[in-house]
């Protein structure tokens, strides 16, 4: 169970998928702007990387590697997410009509995340288990709302700020997101992996 829980800590600090390894920087930058908006996507990828890290790792354990089919992992996994994303918006939509209006707007946009792809096919290479494949996207996925609760409670900040000309608009967002993954950086010591 401890050693669960430090893959989770490590895939939403020391490994962020954001600000260590530079997958899902489009969300980031493009919902990352409000708080509220930030939040609603937060919770919707934290999800689907969770249920995607699980699925992806029994596909490719039960069926790819089985089968010889290892070549196939791209396109099978980007079907795979699409899947349940699709899953996750009908169910959303049918239980919980409030948070589908909530995040209605976000979910289709997972699809094309980075991150997902990123985080399903690093557990084909590292995950021994399945549970292991869940905490690295529960974690990836805690890390994914960290950071972008984070980056939007700063924009917000810096919108009503004097920033110079200069760096206004997309420029203080690249600078803040650079100076985000430096600060994360600190976490490296923090667990050996």
């Amino acid at each position: 169970m401890a050693e669960l829980l430090l893959i989770a800590v490590g895939a939403a600090t020391v490994n962020n998928f954001v600000l260590v390894r530079f997958l899902g920087l489009c969300p980031l930058l493009g919902v990352g702007s409000r708080l509220d908006s930030a939040a609603g996507m937060s919770l919707a990828t934290g999800f689907v990387l969770t249920v995607t890290a699980g699925l992806s790792y029994l596909l490719d354990h039960w069926v790819l590697l089985p089968l010889d089919l290892g070549y196939l992992r791209i396109i099978s996994f980007i079907l795979l997410i699409a899947g349940t994303v699709q899953l996750a918006e009908l169910v959303i939509r049918r239980r919980h009509a409030l948070l589908h209006r909530l995040l209605g707007m976000y979910l289709p946009l997972i699809t094309t995340n980075c991150a997902v792809l990123g985080v399903a096919l690093l557990n084909t290479g590292t995950a021994a288990s399945l549970a292991e494949a869940l905490a690295t996207g529960l974690g990836a996925g805690l890390g994914f709302a960290l950071v972008m609760l984070l980056f939007a409670s700063l924009r917000e900040r810096l919108e009503s700020s004097e920033v110079p000309h200069a760096f206004r608009g997309p420029a203080i967002a690249l600078v803040t997101a650079g100076m985000m993954s430096l600060a994360f950086l600190g976490f490296a010591g923090l667990i050996r992996v």
